[in-house]
């Protein structure tokens, strides 16, 4: 099964799909020759798993690009004072990485 890459998709994208669809009919092959057993099972299963996560990655890459093209709005600013603060608003405050001042 050829599967088309998205809309937004690449040349990379659509060679993927090549590749798996060739991997997909080397499998078929492969079960028609061994049969259905546990590890041929395994095969065919990853072998799907490989599709489906090749369709994810497609899609995700399409709303990414969907999603650079959109234009965000800067959140407002906040404007912070170089002014000191009130040494009271430090008091119960512990110095980070050093510990507990003593408190005696």
């Amino acid at each position: 099964m050829t599967r088309t890459p998205s809309t937004t998709g690449t040349t990379e994208f659509a060679e993927l799909y090549d590749l798996i669809g060739g991997l997909r009919r080397c499998v078929s092959s492969l079960r028609a020759r061994y049969g259905d057993s546990p590890a041929m099972r395994r095969i065919v299963i990853d072998a799907d798993r490989i599709l489906s996560d090749v369709d994810l990655l497609d899609t995700d890459a399409s709303e990414l690009d969907l999603a650079g093209a959109t234009v965000q709005q800067s959140a407002e600013k906040i404007v912070i004072p170089d002014t000191q603060y009130d040494s009271e608003f430090w008091r119960d405050v512990d110095d980070e990485g050093v510990g507990g001042h003593s408190r005696s």
